[in-house]
């Protein structure tokens, strides 16, 4: 079996590890992306795909990772031959990213990238399933826009047509456009709360009728510290929704206890994720400065803690929190950590 297997709201990268061997573990990326720009329809172009996934890679190789495989624009035949090399060099105890940058489309509950030429449809289940059949496990995507209930009604309704039930929901889905609020669009304010916090709504609302069917039920919702412990310019928006999502969380355990299912949260510091990379590398040593640990954590470290809540062994755990921020809110000031 795989050692790991996430379904997120909005994805777009996807980790999985391969079962068995003793051999040294490798992580290997693969990274597609598609802006569009020769397509016959304008109204497909995307300008940042290019540029997120470049992002992505480069991230990548800050990590040490020594198999990364960028495609820009290829073709789908371009597309097809990388994965199926990727596929080729997995060996037992590695781990598969998959990085995709571009138009998704979903036709009868399948899943679809849209090819750069802006015609041609590659099965992103088929892609998966290609994968994790090499992990001997199980996954599958969902395009859904958290911010409307009918979406996230077919999600949890196609999750459990394909797999047979519902244990886990992870509610991970959000953004954080960084904006005073002199400066702040009222739109702006909006987009992050409808993401944010109603988007954490709707998804539990849609998988609790099926949650309530598991014998082991479980919520796990992705908040941060800030908010809920600290603040930071820029993010007021931001933090009321991280913050919101914690009364959520401890009135949505009381009614949900009855059922057996738990609500938790998870609150990550700073993680190096794309969104991050995109602050710049000033603002990430800065903020690597102000932990104790001297590092900033990894989307492994939010996903042990998640795994965690999820487990069996967390099933008198609920309406708590787990901060995973290598100990960055507990300094007085830098000159406590200057002076440690």
């Amino acid at each position: 079996m795989s050692r790991a297997v996430c379904i997120t709201l909005m994805w777009v990268a996807l980790g999985m590890a391969l079962a068995g061997g003793t051999a040294q573990a490798e992580t290997r990326a693969l990274v597609l992306a598609a802006d569009y720009s020769q397509a016959r329809n304008p109204d497909l172009e995307l300008k940042n795909t290019l540029v997120d996934a470049r992002a992505v890679t480069a991230l990548f190789h800050k990590l040490g990772l020594h198999d990364v495989t960028i495609v820009e624009n290829g073709s789908v035949d371009a597309w097809d031959k990388e994965i199926q090399s990727l596929v080729g060099r997995l060996q037992a105890d590695d781990i598969a990213l998959l990085y995709y940058a571009g138009h998704a489309v979903q036709v009868n509950g399948r899943n679809f990238f849209l090819g750069a030429d802006g015609v041609t449809l590659v099965s992103s289940d088929e892609v998966l399933s290609t994968i994790m059949a090499k992990a001997g496990g199980t996954v599958s995507a969902v395009a859904a826009d958290v911010t409307k209930l009918a979406d996230m009604e077919a999600m949890a309704k196609i999750a459990v047509e394909r797999h047979g039930g519902l244990d886990v929901l992870c509610a991970n889905a959000g953004i954080f456009p960084q904006a005073k609020i002199e400066d702040m669009a009222p739109e702006t304010w909006d987009e992050v709360m409808n993401t944010n916090l109603k988007g954490t709504f709707l998804s539990v609302k849609a998988c609790v009728p099926y949650l309530k069917k598991s014998s082991q039920g479980r919520i796990v919702l992705t908040s941060s510290i800030t908010g809920p412990v600290t603040g930071y310019p820029g993010w007021t928006h931001y933090g009321a929704t991280k913050a919101g999502q914690l009364g959520f969380m401890r009135t949505a355990c009381i009614e949900l206890a009855k059922y057996g299912i738990t609500v938790n949260a998870v609150l990550p510091g700073n993680i190096i994720t794309e969104g991050l990379a995109g602050l710049g590398e000033e603002y990430q040593r800065s903020m690597a400065a102000s932990v104790p640990l001297k590092h900033l954590g990894t989307v492994e470290d939010i996903g042990h803690a998640a795994a965690y809540f999820a487990s069996k062994e967390a099933g008198y755990v609920t309406g708590q929190t787990i901060i995973v921020d290598g100990g960055q809110i507990l300094p007085e000031s830098l000159e406590a950590l200057a002076s440690a």
